[in-house]
Formats: structure tokens, sequence, C-alpha cells
């Protein structure tokens, strides 16, 4: 759509200077209208997701609306999406069994209370991410939970513009007040780092996720924590940060095998990273734990099959999706509640990837 087609279409002439800012009221469809120098029937497409406004509209009517902190009618659209049970989900990486355990979670209290599932699946890319929101919107869901990529650029906050309830799990949303279910990260790393020491190791590696993912870096201020509180040195080149990918876990375990004095022993921060971080060692041939321990995030179906067994940091990963999902459920029937957010607690598994050595 091009800038001036609205002059034809809705009889009214494109504004390039916005008014001042409203005070003392709530806005008005018609202020944040008035503010980007649009009609109301353009920010209405804008709040509904249509793909008939041009970029540069969206872009201004988007910035007005969050300048004027416009909030749609909540009883009008629940009245008029009452019948619409649908729930979207984006998760991250739906080859992961993380997170696929999650939406299993996440879907029987839905299917339980009569909602239908719409999943997507970023793949970790924040481009398909908006995809999917830009899907939600057009669908008029009436909630959705995700997993956030770490791009919170806006879309989220077209979905709660136009009323609709969100739900983050596992990752903590950059500027974003929404419910949030998580696991208490930077303690869990804080106790597998803890049972490596207790067990006598004092090069311990980490293989981290990104930096830009809460998940990523509550873990490694765990580790870090750990070896501070002991008295240890930490040695950047044990510090490696991957992708949360198998492809992730097999080259830094590399990179850490290849350093002069690697480490006796490593935390790997997820659980498709072990699997490549074993893959490397088994390519080398060490042999665990008697040449390199390991303690792995999330205890997969195939953990205790490993020889040895691996030791690791459980999560309650079902629990989280059914939380997930019960939060969403409450905040639809009563959307002014506050904000809330449960953590839950990992827990250490000893199994036989870990040796005790002596000092």
């Amino acid at each position: 759509m091009q800038i001036g087609k609205e002059d034809k279409n809705n009889c009214r002439k494109e504004r390039l200077v916005p008014m001042e800012k409203p005070h003392k009221k709530p806005a008005t469809i018609q202020d944040v209208a008035d503010f980007a120098g649009v009609s109301t029937a353009t920010v209405s497409r804008v709040i509904s997701g249509s793909d008939k406004v041009s970029k540069k509209l969206i872009k201004r009517v988007q910035n007005a609306i969050h300048e004027l902190d416009y909030h749609p009618d909540q009883t009008a659209r629940r009245l008029r999406h009452r019948d619409n049970k649908l729930i979207g989900v984006v998760i991250s990486d739906i080859q992961n069994p993380y997170f696929s355990t999650l939406v299993v979670g996440i879907e029987n209290v839905l299917h339980e209370k009569g909602y239908r599932l719409l999943l997507g699946n970023s793949s970790e890319d924040p481009e398909r991410e908006r995809e999917h929101l830009n899907t939600f919107l057009s669908e008029r869901v009436s909630g959705v939970i995700f997993t956030s990529t770490g791009d919170e650029s806006g879309q989220y906050k077209k979905l709660q513009a136009v009323g609709i309830p969100l739900v983050a799990v596992d990752r903590k949303p950059i500027n974003l007040d929404v419910d949030l279910v998580n696991l208490a990260n930077e303690e869990a790393s804080f106790t597998a780092i803890t049972h490596f020491i207790e067990e006598g190791h004092h090069r311990i590696g980490l293989i981290a996720g990104p930096e830009n993912l809460s998940t990523g870096r509550e873990r490694y201020e765990g580790y870090k924590r750990a070896l501070i509180s002991t008295g240890h040195e930490i040695h950047l080149e044990l510090i490696l940060e991957s992708n949360f990918r198998q492809n992730g876990g097999y080259e830094s375990m590399g990179k850490l095998l290849d350093l002069a004095n690697p480490p006796s022993a490593v935390l790997i921060s997820n659980n498709l990273m072990t699997l490549g971080a074993l893959e490397m060692i088994h390519k080398r041939g060490l042999m665990i734990p008697d040449q390199i321990s390991l303690i792995g995030f999330d205890d997969m179906a195939w953990a205790p099959s490993l020889r040895p067994p691996l030791t690791v940091i459980a999560q309650p990963v079902t629990e989280m999706g059914t939380t997930a999902a019960r939060l969403l459920l409450e905040r639809i029937t009563n959307p002014g509640i506050p904000t809330r957010r449960v953590t839950f607690d990992g827990k250490l598994i000893v199994r036989s990837s870990c040796v005790k050595i002596e000092s």
C-alpha cells in the first residue's frame, strides 16, 4: 500500500507531522490514528496483522500505539472472539525432545478444557517466529504460549495491543511484561559445578547456550558463581558459547579437548549439545568418566541407557508445560490479574558419568 492511497480510499489526508501526545485519559483508536497521521481503518488493519498496509505505515502506527500506551477494549474483544478456543504455541526447536515434551504438557491441559492448539516451530529463527505470530494474529487466537528466540521485535507487543494474552515458558523474554514459567537455571548450574568440585575437579569446562537467551546467560552465571564461591579461578578458555544444537556441542567439545590442558569435567547446557559432545568424545576414543566427567542439562529418556549412564540436571518439563497452559487460561478468564512468575527447581541426578578424582 502506498502512502497516498489512504487519501483516496478513506477520504482522509495523510499527516506527516504527528499531533501532540494526549494526556489525562486512556488513548482511543482515534488518538492513535491522529498521532500516526492515518485513518482508524489503517490502525485496525495494523492491529489485526493485515498484510495490506505498507511497512512504513505499520511502523508509524506501532510507534503511536507504544507512545500513547494504547490498549484496545478487552471486553469488546472477548465478546467478538468468545467462541474461538484456539491457542497459539510457538517453540524454538520441534526436533528437541525437551520442547516436544513441553508441548505435550501444554496440550494435555488445553485439550481437557476444550481448546485447540496451533503449533509453530521457529527453529531458533526470529523471522520464522514473526511469521508464526502473524498467523496467530490472523487466526485471532485466544492466547499464545511461546519460547522466545531472544528477538522481541514488537510482534509480541502487537499481540498484546489487540488483547491476546501471552505466557512465556523456559526463556525470559526481553522488555515484555508477561506471565513466565521457567527453571531456576543459575541455581541448577551452581549445583552441577559444585558437584564436580566435591568430586575433586578443578579444571571444569562449560559448553554454554547463546548469551542472548536467558537460559544461556543464567547457566553461565551459575557456573561462575560456583567457582568463585569455592575459591577456584575462572579460566575463560574453558567456557564456550554454543547454539543449543547437536553440532554446537560437537564442535565445542572438540575445542575443549584440543586445549593443551583440557578440562577434567564439563557441564553441557542442553540435551542436544550433550549428544554432540558425546559424539566428539567417542570419536577421540576417550573413556567416560575415567578420562573426562560429564553432566548434562535435561534428563532425556536415553540418559540412563548410555554407557555409562549420564549424570544430569533434570527439569520438570511436562509440569512446566501444564503450568504455562493453566496460567494462560486463567489470564484469558481474568486479564486484569497481576503478572505471575513460576520458577521450578532443577534436580541433580547422579549417575556414573562423573568420577571422583584425587587432588
